[in-house]
C-alpha cells in the first residue's frame, strides 16, 4: 500500500468514526446553490464560502472552466436538484495561465509522462512514446483571469439548457489573501432575466 492511500485510507477511518448525523443530509443541496470552481488544491470552497456538507453543489476541473461537462452538471444541480443561483470563480495564479493549447499539445506528442517548468517554460522530463490526440481537445487555457470568468459565465448564461431566471455570479478566488474578488462584467452578464 503507497504512503498517500495509507493517508487516506487511515483519514475515511477516523471521518467514519464520526459521521452522525451525515447519513441523514438530503441529496438536494440545502443552500440551493452551485460553485464552479478550479481544481487548484489551494482552493477550499467549504472554507472560502462558509460551505458545511450539504450545503451547495461544487464542481471543479482544471480552472474552473465552464466545459460541456461543467455545463451538464449545472444543469442536473438545477433540473434535477434544485440549485437558484451558480458561481463561476477562477482564482489568481492559475496553472492554466502558464500553458497554450499549443505547448499543451506539443508536450503530449512527445511524452505522456509528467512535464517539468522552470523560467524558461515547459520542457518533457520523460521519453515518448507520446500521442497526437490531445490535438482533440479544448485545453480552455487561461490568457486574463476576469475576461476568462466573463467567457465561462457568458458561455453558460447562452446555453440553450440553462433557464434565463438562474443568476450566474463571476468572481476571482484571490490565493494570496482568500478574498473573493467580483468581476462585475461577469456577474452582469450573468444576470437573471
Amino acid at each position: 500500500m503507497s504512503q498517500i492511500l495509507n493517508e487516506v485510507m487511515t483519514a475515511n477511518a477516523e471521518y467514519v468514526s464520526d459521521f452522525g448525523a451525515k447519513a441523514d443530509l438530503p441529496m438536494p443541496p440545502g443552500r440551493h446553490f452551485a460553485i464552479l470552481t478550479c481544481m487548484d488544491a489551494r482552493l477550499d470552497p467549504a472554507k472560502y464560502a462558509g460551505l458545511s456538507e450539504g450545503d451547495a453543489h461544487v464542481i471543479r476541473n482544471a480552472g474552473g472552466r465552464a466545459s460541456d461537462d461543467a455545463i451538464r452538471s449545472l444543469v442536473i444541480s438545477y433540473k434535477l436538484l434544485g440549485t437558484r443561483e451558480w458561481f463561476v470563480i477562477h482564482h489568481t495564479d492559475c496553472g492554466m495561465e502558464t500553458f497554450t493549447d499549443d505547448i499543451m499539445r506539443g508536450l503530449l506528442a512527445s511524452s505522456l509522462k509528467t512535464a517539468s517548468v522552470d523560467a524558461s517554460g515547459w520542457h518533457d522530463s520523460g521519453a515518448g512514446p507520446g500521442s497526437t490526440e490531445g490535438n482533440y481537445i479544448d485545453w480552455l487555457t487561461i490568457r486574463d483571469n476576469p475576461t476568462s470568468v466573463v467567457e465561462d459565465v457568458t458561455r453558460i448564461r447562452n446555453h440553450p439548457l440553462v433557464p434565463s431566471d438562474i443568476p450566474i455570479y463571476g468572481y476571482i478566488y484571490d490565493v494570496k489573501s482568500g478574498r473573493l474578488v467580483e468581476v462585475p462584467e461577469a456577474t452582469a452578464a450573468g444576470r437573471a432575466r
